[in-house]
């Protein structure tokens, strides 16, 4: 046992964080991501949603400062008359653990595409849609 880790990172979860480097990304997917197609190494966390799950992250790395954008949406397919309820909870939460987000969106195939290069992918159960979320690891200092 360790202290203050939250609970909902997991042992595999723990080590992937421990590993990656400054500039690393990591994938927090929503039930409906092509998580295993995408991922290099995917990590499962199907009961648990987006929010606790970038909670839980932010809780023990910080983003890069050294980015122009270290928190990444998957930005609404056009004609989708859809504004993600979730993408303000996201916004919340990385701000209360980290004074430097910078978010940016990413189109849909175009985020498929940088989740395959990620570092690893978390896949939650999450069942809000659009609530992918990719986050680039910075320096612990």
């Amino acid at each position: 046992m360790l202290k203050n880790i939250p609970k909902i990172l997991s042992p595999a979860l723990l080590k992937v964080l421990c590993e990656m480097g400054h500039g690393d990304e990591i994938v927090i997917a929503d039930a409906n991501f092509p998580a295993e197609r995408c991922g290099q190494r995917v990590i499962r966390a199907d009961g648990h949603g987006g929010t606790e799950m970038l909670d839980a992250i932010l809780s023990v790395i910080p983003l890069d400062t050294y980015a122009q954008e270290n928190m990444m949406l998957m930005r609404v397919v056009p004609g989708d008359d859809i504004r993600p309820a979730i993408w303000e909870e996201y916004r919340k939460t990385a701000a209360a653990h980290d004074p430097n987000v910078r978010e940016g969106q990413i189109e849909r195939f175009a985020f498929y595409e940088r989740a395959k290069n990620a570092y690893a992918i978390v896949a939650t159960g999450e069942g809000a849609i659009y609530a992918n979320i990719i986050l680039k690891k910075g320096v612990i200092a």
